[in-house]
């Protein structure tokens, strides 16, 4: 463990940090204290010198981060890289490379379509958006990269979970709470996600946002799971019904594309139970 330390890029940062001032210190202090254990395992009274902070400090951090997550704790070995950070990791690499596959089927679906085109991944029990390319229409949907949204009330949620049991859809539909007026009940929202598993595609038919639609697919990796989905999303007066069916084949064959381009063969995942 001495010569570990000694390998150690100290991480105490300096009063003259800009960066340091009050309002920052406990969220630089637990950064640090993540950057430290990545490193290798401390126990507390390691870990508390290494940064320089008493005992209590350093306990205090430390329980906060393995609270949620970001850390484990199993004695003697001390402190260690938690889950949540795996996560986070899996989902940033998967994120950056996937972006860069999507960009140019992104691109030509834009182009064909004319109103914006997104792409989400899935992070927890709900969607978030990663890439999304404007439209050309007179009114346009607003950026919302980084931004999350609900699984049951989007195109890109709905398509997201699309090889999930119809037990698990039901999870999902009850722990967005009781549903906004004029929004499918349970069974109306089973029922249609029936029809989207079937078709492969999913809509969202003003369900989140008033006189917004949109038009969604899955995209699959290479053992053939649901990895992302990409949507075409516009006002609701450019996307009437017979419009949204006339989209399906255009979404549809851009998220297989990128899917075949992730390496995917056109096969299915295995069914779940």
């Amino acid at each position: 463990m001495a010569d570990d330390a000694a390998l150690r890029t100290p991480r105490r940062r300096d009063d003259a940090d800009p960066a340091a001032h009050p309002g920052c210190q406990t969220l630089l202090r637990g950064l640090d204290v993540l950057e430290t254990v990545s490193q290798s395992p401390l126990g507390l009274i390691e870990l508390a010198a290494e940064l320089g902070l008493n005992r209590s400090t350093a306990h205090r951090l430390a329980a906060a981060l393995v609270s949620r997550g970001y850390l484990n704790h199993r004695s003697p070995r001390g402190y260690s890289m938690g889950p949540k950070l795996l996560e986070l990791g899996h989902l940033a690499s998967v994120s950056n490379d996937l972006a860069l596959v999507a960009r140019p089927h992104l691109q030509a679906l834009a182009q064909g379509a004319g109103d914006a085109v997104n792409l989400a991944v899935r992070d927890g029990d709900a969607a978030r958006f990663v890439d999304q390319l404007p439209g050309g229409r007179r009114v346009e949907i607003r950026p919302c990269i980084g931004e999350l949204r609900p699984i049951r009330a989007t195109g890109l949620g709905k398509a997201l979970v699309l090889d999930e049991t119809e037990a698990r859809w039901r999870d999902l539909y009850r722990m967005e709470g009781p549903p906004a007026e004029g929004a499918p009940d349970e069974e109306q929202w089973i029922a249609w996600m029936r029809d989207y598993a079937q078709r492969g595609v999913a809509f969202d038919l003003e369900e989140n946002e008033d006189r917004i639609r949109c038009v969604a697919a899955p995209v699959r990796g290479a053992n053939g799971s649901i990895v992302a989905a990409i949507s075409v999303s516009g006002a609701a007066q450019y996307m009437d019904d017979e419009r949204m069916n006339t989209l399906v084949d255009d979404v549809r064959g851009a998220a297989d594309a990128i899917s075949r381009d992730l390496g995917w063969n056109g096969k299915p995942a295995a069914a779940k139970r």
